[in-house]
């Protein structure tokens, strides 16, 4: 089954066109890294795909459900950690966790327990009454995850979750994503951190100037290779070698 279906996504910016008309298909059960340079459409792409960013074109299916015809059940099964984290940081983690239950319509019960074992999962109970404003940059990733996972979805999509994440924060983070997939969900993540793509995705997608230009599983993908080979090879970058810079 497929978790996601992207049919023809397109959106512009003015006279920019930042998504292209992008297809794609993620299956149920997959780690998957959606990788590509600043600019390349991904932030836009995992907008319109969650129902923050209405598409101009196109259609974005999440487990069977339209996410612009069919908004409530399609947003019930996703679970979503947007660029740059926004977060209503004036409340500690505690009260986050619980806002959030709320906006979900959840049993109140149900969220005091699952917010204490996420923040004691997320190493996050030592914050106590700390606000979410005053958390590190790791700390805010993982209290934003731990929004995400409050109601059970069955589907993560993730921008950027690794940026300017410590390693220990970092290795908890794969390791609480790796269990999720393990157990049937599916995550949808982009990122640049190629050792991370190759240590956790079964299939990647490599997108360019709005457009994804390679998809498939990860030996797909590299054939062998190093995956930031491949990359540089389809984006098409680096074409000085640094012999310009004489003076330095």
């Amino acid at each position: 089954m497929t978790a996601l279906a992207l049919r023809g996504l397109v959106k512009r910016f003015d006279q920019k066109i930042a998504v292209a008309g992008v297809d794609l298909d993620v299956p149920t059960g997959s780690f998957f890294g959606l990788l590509g340079p600043n600019g390349a459409g991904k932030t836009t792409t995992l907008s319109m795909t969650v129902g923050l960013l209405r598409p101009d074109q196109g259609t974005a299916v999440v487990l069977g459900h339209d996410v612009w015809a069919d908004p409530v059940q399609a947003k019930a099964l996703l679970g979503v950690m947007p660029d740059g984290v926004r977060l209503f940081d004036r409340l500690d983690g505690a009260e986050l966790l619980a806002y959030t239950g709320m906006l979900r319509g959840m049993d109140r019960a149900v969220v005091d327990q699952r917010a204490k074992e996420l923040l004691d999962v997320l190493a996050l109970a030592d914050a106590g009454r700390t606000l979410v404003i005053d958390y590190s940059a790791g700390m805010k990733k993982k209290i934003a995850l731990a929004c995400a996972l409050l109601h059970a979805p069955r589907m993560l999509v993730l921008d950027e979750p690794f940026e300017a994440v410590d390693p220990v924060s970092g290795s908890l983070i794969r390791d609480i994503l790796q269990r999720y997939v393990q157990g049937g969900g599916t995550v949808i993540f982009s990122s640049h951190v190629m050792e991370v793509v190759e240590r956790l995705c079964s299939h990647v997608a490599i997108m360019a100037e709005g457009r994804i230009r390679t998809v498939g599983t990860l030996e797909q993908v590299t054939g062998g290779r190093e995956l930031e080979e491949v990359f540089v090879e389809v984006v098409g970058g680096r074409t000085a070698t640094g012999e310009e810079l004489q003076w330095l």
